[in-house]
């Protein structure tokens, strides 16, 4: 079936035809979606590799509340349907990680899409809320704009609370990293919340500068083009 619309990896067919059946009784790509990853905390351990391969602890300390049994469950639910591989890593490591497959990368645009519209209903952090580390190297690609980006070359560095990161876009493609590059365009520092709402569309920039939420290093022009880039905006319009 060379000239089928959705190929599916030859590795995960069987296990995925078994799991639509155990879970659906319908002809649906959405059930068989679902059926893939609509357990509890599967596309968490999905976003968790999406950042690249993980130890088995690394997974556990990523998802805090998640049991060791659970865990291990689906771990092996998602090797089943061919979302997830183990690799074995050469000495000195010579530690078991495991990592996105082909078809479980595949999974990046409906992620980032789900967080968009996740974030809508969540509102923005408070002090109480925990963020990892890390947390910009997911948020800024589930943020970022890539029709807005189109052909844009510029470097922003992002202060928000104690956490920095920089999301360099050269020809329209996003690099995120931690930490400041020497060479931006732009620093933006604010705090969770402000920064929520300024990609959230729910605070002007210019507002946000004149209110002292946010302070900048770089042109007011910059700073609109940022969080014309960064946004929770749909990202496709619904026809009229």
């Amino acid at each position: 079936m060379q000239n089928a619309i959705f190929p599916l990896p030859k590795e995960s067919i069987g296990a995925s035809i078994q799991l639509v059946t155990k879970h659906y009784d319908q002809y649906c790509p959405m059930a068989h979606a679902l059926s893939l990853v609509g357990e509890r905390w599967s596309l968490l351990i999905v976003r968790e590799l999406l950042r690249g391969p993980k130890r088995y602890t690394d997974l556990s300390d990523g998802l805090p509340g998640i049991g060791t049994n659970i865990l291990a469950a689906r771990l092996r639910d998602l090797e089943e349907g061919g979302i997830v591989e183990k690799r074995k890593l050469p000495p000195p490591a010579a530690s078991t990680v495991y990592e996105l497959t082909e078809y479980g990368a595949g999974l990046q645009e409906a992620l980032y899409a789900l967080a968009r519209w996740g974030a809508r209903s969540l509102g923005p952090p408070t002090k109480k809320d925990d963020l990892y580390e890390d947390w910009g190297l997911n948020a800024l690609p589930a943020v970022f704009n890539a029709e807005a980006a189109r052909g844009l070359t510029e470097t922003y560095v992002l202060k928000v609370g104690e956490d920095v990161f920089t999301a360099r876009i050269v020809d329209g493609v996003l690099e995120t990293s931690l930490g400041a590059a020497p060479d931006a365009d732009l620093v933006v520092e604010t705090d969770p919340e402000t920064f929520f709402l300024l990609c959230a569309g729910q605070l002007e920039p210019k507002e946000a500068v004149k209110s002292g939420r946010a302070r900048i290093e770089g042109d007011r022009a910059v700073l609109e083009r940022c969080f014309r880039v960064l946004t929770f905006a749909p990202r496709v319009s619904a026809a009229a």
